[in-house]
């Protein structure tokens, strides 16, 4: 089953004392990178929560929010962390100084800076990290229904994609059949112009001919483009992991087009080998997003 990399999750779980939110995000990465944004009180469990996100994601760029609310403080208006308001302070206005910014610092510049409004402090019982370790729970399984309806639809994409490959090596196999023989043809009155006897030279003539005919046998690269295009459905519907896979395979099949193109004697052929190798790049381009 193919699960796309990106997508997004969340989950809430609390007791009358705080609740905990936790946001997830994943996008496309070459291979699993998880990045946390923790409260101080959190960090000491970084490793037991990275380890919870490896169980479920193989692939992708992770970025983690984990956010505390008290309930017990008033009107549940989270607690600024003044420190933090000081340096982004003065953080903006560094940055306003060298991009020469006129611009006032505004209220909304700084709610859009959410870890202003983490609790810096916040002493963990087991039951509350338990909680804890439940959000990040309901946000993967959030983030991982998001990632097989994405995949879900990637799926229909490329399976229609080799559909049309395969319609092609059906047009190019057609076109090859009586492509060869009319090359064989015309070779040989080509060369009946430039031999006065070429009646003398009968035998070793059609040998040398049906060499470069045979050069230009397209056969076996069109029944390992076929046979590539077979394990790749088969690889997308049974492989776990199928990201890797399928961008191997997809060399492969580039590798068999070129190959088709480079040998033909027909522009019908060329034509649609130029076709084929399309399909395959939009193919490639669409696995850089499949865990």
């Amino acid at each position: 089953m193919i699960y796309s990399m990106t997508g997004y999750g969340r989950g809430v779980a609390g007791n009358k004392k705080v609740t905990f939110e936790t946001e997830i995000k994943s996008v496309n990465s070459r291979y699993l990178d998880v990045f946390f944004r923790l409260p101080s009180s959190l960090q000491s469990k970084e490793y037991e929560l990275r380890e919870q996100i490896k169980n479920k994601i193989k692939r992708g760029k992770i970025t983690v929010l984990f956010q505390i609310k008290n309930n017990e403080s008033e009107n549940n208006i989270p607690p600024v962390d003044k420190e933090k308001l000081k340096t982004f302070l003065t953080f903006i206005k560094d940055v306003k100084k060298v991009a020469k910014i006129n611009e006032k610092i505004k209220i909304e510049h700084l709610l859009t800076f959410k870890e202003l409004f983490i609790p810096g402090q916040f002493e963990f019982t087991e039951e509350e990290f338990n909680l804890v370790k439940e959000t990040l729970d309901k946000a993967l399984d959030e983030l991982l229904i998001m990632k097989s309806k994405e995949g879900s639809e990637l799926s229909k994409d490329l399976s229609k994609r080799i559909n049309n490959i395969e319609e092609k090596i059906v047009v190019i196999e057609n076109e090859f059949r009586s492509s060869v023989n009319q090359h064989f043809s015309s070779l040989k009155e080509k060369i009946k112009t430039l031999i006065e006897n070429a009646s003398d030279y009968g035998d070793r003539l059609e040998l040398e001919l049906a060499i470069i005919a045979e050069k230009a046998d397209i056969t076996e690269e069109c029944v390992r483009l076929k046979s590539h295009l077979k394990f790749f459905l088969e690889s997308m519907k049974n492989e776990k992991e199928p990201g890797r896979k399928l961008n191997f395979i997809c060399q492969e099949m580039n590798r068999e087009a070129n190959t088709i193109s480079s040998k033909s004697v027909s522009t019908v052929i060329t034509h649609n080998s130029v076709l084929i190798k399309e399909e395959i790049e939009r193919i490639r381009e669409q696995i850089q997003n499949i865990e």
